[in-house]
């Protein structure tokens, strides 16, 4: 081969080669990630899977973290990663995928970061190291929960910025991502034009997003905080505070077989049992027979738009409970926000002035109620009607009680949430507006979705007020209500049951679950429980049921095991303890501490230090926030000498217990590392008498018997022991899960 035959090839070659290099056209596009702050938690990012970058010297700030490993989402994103070891204290770039509630979160230290313990928590989340696998692309924009302020962020943090006017809500079209976000409602304060094309709900596109992030629902299901409504609409911040099988063959011998009710009267509503072919009758008709029925008797069942889609991810999310006009996607000729069709500015109208309500009465109530075929439409009006007049009985305002409707059938819907009006004046059309849903009566599931949706920050529940549920029922419940309501008292609600025309002793054998009012209700002691005779007795009763609604006092249920005790830990100074270990036990204090509700009216916490002597460090309610009392518990000072536990635990009993509220557990823990001088037995007996639950923590030398002797039965459960101090940490966790199972145990009576 000649010598310009090979320079050829070679330049061909050359040429070749250099063509099959990346032009940077096929290059894989950057992922935009959004950045966070150290206090961001994963709970108030709706996403199930997304990608965040966190800043340097997140560890410094101590944001709290529960879990090790799967961590509750009310734990800080970044310290979870520092935590985990998927990040450093430089900061960097995580991957939060979201999971299901645990039963409990078990707490460690690790890479400098101290996890706390929970009993139980609704959400949880893990991280893994942020790099994308192949092909995979997350959100470039979070989007948030939030009651309050615009909740879009994007990956610049120059877009963070804080608001405090009251927001107008606006449906407008997201921003493009190559990966769909959920679809959520956001609040922003500047006029923006919605898009031509409608959708439901969707994520803001704003330029300068305003956001603030609510404080976090603490362990369990109590609620906590305090809201206020913001405008007339009663639209504003509120800090929280906490499916059954279809039955078909509801059996009722009623003159009427289809699924309407005779309406003439309620005499003719029951016949009698002639024969055991008229006891069969159903209730509710097979589905055939009722397409038919339904077809001639209501051309139209429910006037309401097919928002199917929209109302399957409202039931499945609940973040938000839209006014009725805001069910509906915007239209495709829909104005500049802020005007209507004749330019007038809807936005510069001075605000009404907003109803305080009846402070006497500050509960947030839900009304369930029964929008069943079998109930007929005069019944229907008739229900419609109570609650009208019950909104007008109970005064209605911010300083009050707040009100709102959940209207079940085959599945529940929420007519208007609890922060959607704030006067009874308001309430009246709205609720003479409300269509009937039909379907069965499926209670339990509505008790499961109050539970797990309705009372939420997002809907207007505040921390201050004890959560109500007044549950209107036709007869019987199709579905069981058991699991679903006991679940519900759990989370702090009071669970009233209104029966109207309930089943009688030929009709009990067709109930699908025996005894459903009393394994429903808060307690069995007929308080929460109202049956009516008749539906046109049912207006009758309203001044009896704001009555006791209204008396927060014997709303039991509202208390959990978390804000509804009074809690005396006793101390041992003695001198073996030491000042380095008195510091720790300290330590294990606050953090047994801060997982209560700390309040007046919620849990109250005093100190005994002893050795030879007593001292009163701060008695129940001298402090009365959680930041107040661990300043408080910081700042005690070591005493040193004997250690007489018998006479302190007497201290204890005449200093703190006899100062008790009579609605409030009392609980003792006594933390000593050595045997006393004096007598255990006696003074722990007659505390025991008192109704004091007693829990005893011995270290290192620490006698065994005192230990049992101080506890109260059984003492596996309220007895421990640890070697070192430096090991107390471990027994946080047991503590408060022991003190819940006890307090959730209670008889219901």
């Amino acid at each position: 081969m000649s010598k310009a035959t090979l320079t050829a090839v070679f330049i061909v070659f050359l040429l070749t080669s250099s063509g099959a290099k990346p032009n940077g056209k096929n290059k894989k596009p950057k992922q935009a990630v959004p950045a966070i702050e150290c206090d961001m938690r994963a709970g108030k990012i709706i996403l199930p899977e997304f990608i965040v970058k966190c800043p340097a010297n997140c560890r410094e700030t101590k944001e709290k973290v529960y879990g090790t490993g799967v961590f509750a989402s009310i734990s800080s994103i970044c310290n979870a990663a520092i935590h985990s070891g998927v990040i450093t204290n430089s900061g960097g770039k995580v991957i939060v995928m979201k999971m299901a509630g645990q039963t409990i979160y078990k707490g460690s230290f690790a890479n400098g970061v101290r996890s706390l313990s929970l009993p139980n928590w609704r959400e949880s989340f893990s991280v893994s190291v942020g790099k994308p696998k192949n092909g995979v692309t997350y959100p470039s924009t979070l989007v948030f929960v939030s009651s309050r302020h615009t909740t879009v962020k994007t990956g610049d943090p120059k877009d963070l910025t804080y608001s405090t006017a009251s927001p107008v809500t606006e449906a407008l079209e997201a921003e493009p991502s190559s990966t769909a976000a959920p679809p959520t409602t956001t609040h922003v304060t500047t006029p923006i034009t919605t898009s031509a094309k409608p959708r439901v709900t969707t994520v803001h596109k704003v330029r300068e997003a305003v956001f603030q992030y609510p404080i976090e629902m603490s362990i369990l299901s109590g609620r906590y905080g305090a809201g206020q409504s913001q405008s007339a609409q009663g639209k504003g911040p509120a800090q929280a505070f906490r499916g059954s099988s279809i039955y078909a063959n509801r059996f009722s011998p009623r003159t009427n077989t289809g699924v309407h009710r005779q309406e003439t009267s309620t005499t003719i509503r029951r016949q009698l049992h002639a024969s055991s072919a008229s006891a069969a009758l159903s209730r509710v008709q097979p589905q055939s027979e009722r397409k038919q029925h339904t077809a001639q008797s209501n051309p139209a069942l429910d006037p309401r738009p097919d928002n199917t889609e929209y109302e399957h991810w409202l039931y499945n999310f609940g973040q938000y409970s839209p006014a009725p006009e805001e069910h509906k996607p915007p239209s495709k000729t829909s104005p500049t926000r802020g005007f209507n069709a004749r330019g007038h500015d809807l936005t510069a109208r001075a605000p009404e002035l907003t109803s305080q309500g009846d402070p006497n009465c500050k509960v947030d109530i839900a009304f369930l109620m029964d929008g069943s075929w079998s109930i007929g439409k005069r019944r229907f009006k008739i229900e419609k009607d109570f609650l009208v007049e019950v909104s007008q009985v109970i005064n209605v305002g911010v300083a009050g009680p707040m009100m709102g409707i959940i209207q079940y059938g085959d599945d529940p819907v929420t007519e208007f949430s609890l922060k959607q009006f704030s006067s009874s004046k308001d309430l009246k059309p709205a609720i003479s507006k409300i269509v009937q849903k039909g379907g069965l009566s499926n209670v339990g599931k509505a008790l499961s979705y109050i539970n797990e949706h309705f009372f939420s920050d997002a809907n207007g529940n505040r921390g201050g007020a004890p959560n109500v549920a007044v549950v209107l029922v036709d007869g019987w419940p199709t579905d069981k209500v058991e699991e679903a309501s006991r679940l519900a008292r759990e989370s702090g609600i009071n669970i009233f049951f209104v029966t109207i025309e309930g089943p009688d002793e030929n009709e009990k054998q067709n109930v699908v679950e025996t005894n459903f009012v009393d394994k429903a209700v808060c307690r069995t002691n007929g308080f929460f429980s109202l049956p009516i005779m008749s539906w046109f007795a049912l207006r009758k009763e309203v001044q009896s049921l704001v009555k006791r609604v209204c008396d927060t006092d014997r709303l039991v249920c509202s208390k959990t095991c978390l804000n509804a005790n009074d809690i005396a830990f006793v101390i041992d100074g003695s001198s073996s303890v030491g000042t380095g270990n008195f510091r720790t036990v300290l330590q294990f204090v606050a953090n047994v501490t801060q997982e209560f509700e700390i309040s007046d009216t919620d849990t109250r916490v005093g100190i005994v230090q002893y050795t030879y002597e007593q001292r009163l460090e701060f008695a129940f309610g001298q402090h009365n926030n959680k930041a107040d009392l661990l300043n408080a518990i910081k700042r005690i000072n070591y005493w040193s000498g004997g250690t007489s536990t018998g006479a302190a635990i007497t201290f204890a009993a005449d200093q703190l217990f006899s100062k008790s509220k009579p609605n409030k557990r009392k609980i003792m823990i006594v933390i000593t590392d050595g045997r006393s001088y004096d007598d255990v037995r006696a003074p722990a007996l007659a505390v025991h008498g008192k109704g004091v639950i007693a829990y005893s923590i011995g270290i290192a030398w620490a006698a065994q018997d005192e230990l049992e002797y101080i506890a109260t039965d059984p003492d596996r459960d309220h007895s421990f022991f640890v070697d070192e101090f430096d090991n107390l940490y471990k027994y946080v966790s047991k503590i408060i899960h022991n003190i819940c199972n006890e307090f959730n145990s209670q008889p219901r009576n």
